[in-house]
């Protein structure tokens, strides 16, 4: 098996995994980490000059870090109050994964019927890495995970479907990273994903859509699941 840095999920093409400079695509990093791990708390004031002061950098790549937490609903903006950390709560969570249910099937139902052979050879190649890999390397899972429904995605011609599948996917991957897999989600991954080859093959449009909706719906309420009994934990 390859090691996990040989293989990292790309967003699909003409989409910019993160769209800043390098110093601000860092930054956006280090903040965006700070906050699922509750570094920064929620509603916690951002304040540029001491984000800066504290990264070692210069107010600009901040600024530019701070507007992509917004655009990912990281970080809110209030006038005259300046930036805020949003809560990463069950609300947030339940949000980001309703709106991939309602784009992913439409995406899907395009893709089965312009689904290639050699689409179809990559979706088996990448499902046989990810049942090889097993779940044993969480990384590895999330990005052979990713790059699978990329394959699907990537070459739609509604590109801000696209991106926005993109960077939801980011936010969710980034906040179920804290959480490992049930063996029971883990038993529906590869069998959905399987069944889901089986309709690209079939050509079967609609029953590959409802697939998605139902896989993309398991995923979020895993992760609600998680939380859940993590606030419960606390609270207990």
């Amino acid at each position: 098996m390859a090691e996990t840095s040989d293989f990292k999920a790309q967003p699909p093409e003409g989409i910019d995994a993160i769209g800043a400079s390098s110093e601000g695509a860092s930054l956006y990093q280090l903040i965006r980490e700070d906050i699922i791990e509750g570094r920064l708390a929620a509603n916690e004031r951002l304040v540029v000059t001491d984000l800066a002061r504290r990264h070692g950098t210069s107010t600009n790549p901040v600024r530019e870090a701070l507007q992509l937490l917004r655009g990912e609903g990281f970080v809110t903006f209030v006038p005259n109050r300046g930036a805020r950390v949003r809560p990463i709560d069950q609300d947030f969570v339940r949000d980001i994964y309703e709106i991939g249910v309602l784009i992913e099937p439409a995406l899907t139902r395009w893709f089965v019927n312009m689904a290639t052979v050699e689409d179809i050879a990559e979706l088996e190649r990448i499902q046989g890495l990810i049942e090889e890999n097993n779940f044993a390397d969480t990384f590895r899972h999330s990005e052979l995970d990713t790059a699978f429904h990329t394959v699907m995605y990537q070459r739609h011609y509604n590109r801000h479907a696209a991106e926005l599948w993109w960077k939801h996917r980011e936010v969710l991957r980034a906040v179920s990273r804290r959480f490992n897999f049930t063996l029971a989600r883990r038993a529906a991954i590869l069998s959905e994903h399987r069944e889901l080859i089986a309709h690209v093959k079939a050509g079967n449009a609609n029953e590959a859509g409802e697939l998605i909706a139902r896989h993309v719906e398991g995923s979020g309420r895993h992760i609600l699941e998680h939380m859940r009994a993590r606030n419960a934990a606390r609270a207990g």
